[in-house]
């Protein structure tokens, strides 16, 4: 197939109320395994690049990479940038090669996020790159491993979930000045691991989805109960975020590969075969979950 930007890929999601799974990959053996289960499923698929893995050469090094995965691939794959709040590294994404891009101005004030939405949508338009934006604000669960995350992620449970929800009126406002492609609302998930059950607000979406003119995102994929999705797919989402499923069903395998042997100069593919088989099976879930299967 080709690299194709968010529209390429969502128009048809939105058009038909299915979901596409969007997965952050560290690094190329990722990107792989990820691309394999999609060409596998003839679903179409969005691989996203963090920040924190793209830092100094690791961007042309990864952007590379995944570019020649995409030319080859049977499957449209949009290379997406997620979470970024740097202007400068966004259009330094963009003329590398990224066919899409996130500006994530979620915890500024709504005139700062439209602000700078606009001058990312202007610059990334120029080269057809498509622009995710997020209003409202999405939080965190337990994300990464230190005790200070834990320790915060624990003591922010959202006491008054209204105050971070998307607005209805404000979404609208906000789709209208900075004419973003996709829009990543707050209805209740949480980045990382969940240390509540989530509780998703579903006629909110059920609102945001009937004002709405572009495709919706939904982020905090990982952990958010089968069922609460399936109903938010239905209500309008057409992209899913997954990191925190993969990077627990990977070192999870590898955390019993490496008990299970005596000799720690085990070559790195025979190490890794067990835990990116276990990544693999999270993809399938998802995107059949998801319903993108069987879409090519």
């Amino acid at each position: 197939m080709s690299l194709v930007n968010l529209n390429g890929i969502l128009d048809d999601a939105r058009k038909n109320k299915y979901g596409v799974g969007a997965f952050d990959v560290s690094n190329h053996d990722m990107a792989l395994a990820v691309l394999d289960v999609a060409q596998e499923l003839k679903s179409p698929v969005i691989l996203m690049g963090l920040t924190v893995d793209l830092g100094g050469d690791k961007l042309g090094c990864w952007i590379e990479g995944l570019k020649a995965m995409a030319k080859k691939a049977a499957v449209p794959v949009c290379i997406h940038l997620d979470h970024a709040t740097d202007l400068n590294f966004i259009k330094k994404c963009v003329d590398s090669g990224f066919s899409s891009v996130m500006f994530d101005g979620s915890t500024l004030p709504i005139a700062d996020n439209i602000k700078i939405t606009k001058q990312v949508v202007e610059y990334a338009h120029k080269f057809n790159v498509s622009v995710e934006a997020e209003l409202g604000h999405v939080g965190n669960g337990i994300v990464g491993d230190s005790e200070e995350n834990v320790k915060k992620s624990k003591s922010s449970s959202f006491d008054n979930p209204e105050d971070f929800l998307t607005d209805p009126a404000d979404m609208i406002h906000f789709i209208q000045e900075t004419e973003v492609d996709a829009l990543a609302v707050a209805v209740g998930t949480s980045h990382g691991v969940y240390v509540h059950p989530p509780k998703l607000h579903f006629e909110r979406l059920e609102k945001l989805n009937s004002l709405s003119p572009i495709p919706m995102v939904m982020h905090g994929g990982s952990g958010t109960p089968d069922d609460q999705i399936r109903r938010a797919v239905s209500l309008g989402i057409c992209k899913l975020n997954i990191y925190s499923e993969l990077l627990a069903a990977f070192y999870s395998a590898m955390k019993q590969e490496l008990n299970e042997t005596e000799n720690m100069t085990i070559w790195v593919s025979t190490a890794n075969k067990r835990p990116i088989a276990a990544m693999k099976e999270v993809v399938k879930k998802k995107i059949l979950l998801l319903g993108s299967n069987n879409r090519i």
